[in-house]
């Protein structure tokens, strides 16, 4: 197993895609079924850097808010794995990864180093930490809820999409492409299905 004993599933794709509605749908599904299961939610939505950010309106996005953001998903990651059966985690390094390209300026020095050794490091990792990433293709309304942290960065669902499909795909882990159209209840059988046919589950 990928994170010592506990199997790890990601699901990923870009803004309002449905991710965290169906982290928590499929924990549900698998608590209800006895396995003992953790899910992790954004490392974004508890950043200190992010918050300043995004609720308070202090400075943009730069190299030190991602590189907190990068190192958050992997310890958020690591320490929700501990005692547990499956892990499913909403996002994965690849997705910091694939929005620091967008944001940050590439012809800084320091910016193009960084994002080298984010890329080394996600490749080095991501295979041998996450069985399997569920990919999310659907693009919901991301205007519906209020929501600030995802306002901040509403022309970018579209670009996001691509750049995080291709970060995971670069990283070498294995990706299900997830149907579009889907309800979540669909969605959960779809999951489901898959994590059965690889075997991640047996006892």
């Amino acid at each position: 197993m990928p994170i010592r004993t506990c199997a790890v599933l990601a699901v990923e794709g870009t803004q309002a895609g449905g991710k965290t509605t169906l982290v928590h749908a499929l924990a549900a599904h698998y608590r209800e079924r006895g396995i003992h299961v953790e899910c992790t939610g954004e490392p974004a939505r508890v950043s200190p850097f992010m918050e300043e950010i995004v609720l308070h309106g202090k400075g943009t996005f730069d190299l030190t808010a991602e590189l907190d953001l990068f190192a958050a998903q992997f310890t958020t990651a690591m320490r929700a794995a501990r005692n547990h059966r499956l892990l499913i985690t909403d996002k994965t390094p690849a997705n910091v990864l694939a929005y620091a390209r967008l944001v940050l300026d590439q012809d800084d020095p320091a910016v193009r180093e960084t994002l080298h050794a984010m890329q080394t490091l996600c490749r080095a990792w991501m295979p041998h930490a996450y069985d399997a990433v569920v990919y999310c293709r659907d693009h919901f309304d991301q205007q519906s809820g209020g929501d600030r942290f995802r306002d901040k960065v509403l022309d970018l669902q579209g670009p996001v999409d691509h750049t995080v499909h291709e970060a995971c795909a670069h990283a070498g882990v294995k990706i299900l492409d997830l149907p579009t159209g889907l309800d979540t209840a669909s969605r959960v059988r779809w999951v489901t299905d898959r994590v059965s046919d690889l075997g991640l589950l047996i006892p």
